[in-house]
């Protein structure tokens, strides 16, 4: 886009030159600010990476129909000696044509930039050539594994480079990896009955596993997406792992599994502080934690705002009962080190500074303490004590439109769209829910889509009327 207005910029500088419209020495004077001299250069040397990267391909492969057509032909020492070769010279490859730019990124000049994206690009190919020399050793050596091994042992291996490296792009691609792993186990622990291994284990402790491992590589990265994706595999793992839902699925469990199930991860988000970690000074990753605390209250919210959840026939356990006790204990190891991590985020941020609390963070952090205190206590008083059945419905729709309103509250305030539209579409998604579950008369339900996106187009404008005239 930049050279593109470049190119521009010089037709109408020659034209306006040509037309006397500016002298010669201001046409000179805007071809050195805006580089005019470089645009041939930065062609030439786009030419060039483009024959690089089609002579690149032609000859990879050609080398890959070479070793098609000696590959049973070859011993299993020329065999490892091959692979390990091209895993490693594009590794090496890649990290040198990666490291100057990084060092020097400061120039930022179109060359340094191809060669940053080319040194990426072999790096990410040295990770899938990885995978590929996982599976092809196994076949080699006779190493019987699952597919889940396999991801699981493909995703540590990248997870190191994106460690050494400190690349998003190699960080992503290990979550993702581990997270195929993850799921094609969990769906063989819960079709087979083998001996438990590693990668049991892995499945059943992946909500640990994902905060110990992910957290630290997004300080690594300094990649808020990373981080995004690390506290949603620990979430959603966790919720899997544990399956809280409906509420009556627990009648074999701890009664107090379902409440911790769903309070631990706002409870983690919204305490979380950067500066818990001993060498780091800054706070990175607070704010984004905190509205991603926001966004699981919603859906915990608005999951059990539901009557079916507190009102659902009891299920059995989907493990076989051989197994339920082992299967189903090991997930608490997990609830346990996270809620003491939890409580000790909680102390740090509930401890009395040197300079006394705003009013507005003593009432926030309230709130939010209420919020969950009401997850942990009114699911166990459910199950463990007496059912509550409609009540605690009640009490979460209650929970929910008090949070939309306290959204819309604070984009009002602070003139926050996504706050403000966050309320606002929890709100309407809250109506229209309630409407539709307690199979109410098509008209009413029409009268209520019209009110409601009549209400969300009016206060759409309003505010945005009104964000313009406190701006001006």
């Amino acid at each position: 886009m930049l050279d593109n207005f470049q190119q521009k910029l010089r037709r109408e500088a020659q034209l306006w030159r040509d037309e006397g419209l500016i002298s010669s020495s201001q046409y000179q004077d805007l071809a050195e600010r805006y580089r005019f001299n470089n645009l041939e250069a930065a062609a030439r040397d786009r030419f060039m990476m483009m024959v690089i990267s089609i002579g690149s391909i032609l000859l990879c492969l050609g080398v890959i129909t070479f070793v098609a057509a000696n590959w049973q032909a070859w011993s299993r020492e020329v065999k490892f000696i091959l692979m390990m070769s091209l895993f490693l010279s594009t590794t090496i490859t890649g990290f040198y044509t990666w490291i100057p730019t990084k060092q020097n990124n400061k120039e930022g000049n179109k060359q340094q930039q191809s060669r940053r994206i080319l040194g990426e690009g072999l790096l990410i190919l040295s990770a899938f050539i990885l995978g590929a020399n996982i599976v092809l050793m196994a076949q080699i050596f006779n190493i019987n594994g699952s597919t889940a091994e396999l991801f699981f042992a493909w995703g540590v291996g990248v997870l190191v480079m994106a460690y050494s490296l400190c690349l998003n792009s190699l960080g992503t691609m290990a979550i993702i990896l581990i997270q195929i792993g993850y799921w094609t186990g969990r769906g063989d622990l819960l079709f087979t009955s083998s001996d438990w291994n590693w990668v049991r284990l892995a499945v059943r402790h992946m909500p640990l596993l994902s905060w110990l491992l992910f957290v630290p590589l997004a300080y690594f990265c300094r990649s808020r997406w990373i981080f995004t994706l690390a506290a949603l595999v620990f979430a959603g793992t966790l919720q899997l792992n544990l399956n809280p839902l409906p509420l009556l699925n627990f009648s074999n469990m701890a009664p107090w599994v379902a409440s911790f199930a769903l309070a631990l991860p706002p409870a983690l988000f919204w305490s979380y502080d950067d500066l818990l970690f001993p060498t780091i000074n800054y706070r990175l990753f607070q704010p984004l934690a905190r509205n991603l605390a926001l966004i699981f209250f919603g859906l915990v919210f608005y999951a059990l705002s539901f009557r079916w959840q507190w009102v659902a026939p009891t299920f059995n356990s989907f493990m076989p009962t051989t197994r339920n006790n082992l299967f189903m204990s090991l997930p608490i190891i997990d609830l346990g080190i996270l809620s003491g991590l939890a409580l000790l985020q909680w102390l740090s941020l509930l401890r009395l500074r040197n300079n006394p609390p705003r009013r507005e963070a003593i009432f926030t952090t309230a709130v939010i303490t209420t919020f969950v205190a009401f997850i942990i206590i009114t699911p166990f008083w459910h199950l463990a004590i007496t059912r509550l059945d409609e009540l605690g419905s009640f009490i979460f729709n209650v929970l929910l439109a008090f949070l939309a309103t306290g959204l819309i509250r604070e984009g009002l305030k602070l003139n926050d769209r996504r706050a403000f539209w966050g309320g606002m579409l929890l709100l309407t998604l809250q109506i229209i829910s309630r409407v539709l579950e307690y199979n109410t008369d098509l008209l009413f339900q029409s009268l209520v889509f019209v009110l409601c996106g009549s209400a969300l187009i009016s206060a759409g404008l309003w505010f945005e009327r009104r964000t313009v005239v406190r701006n001006s």
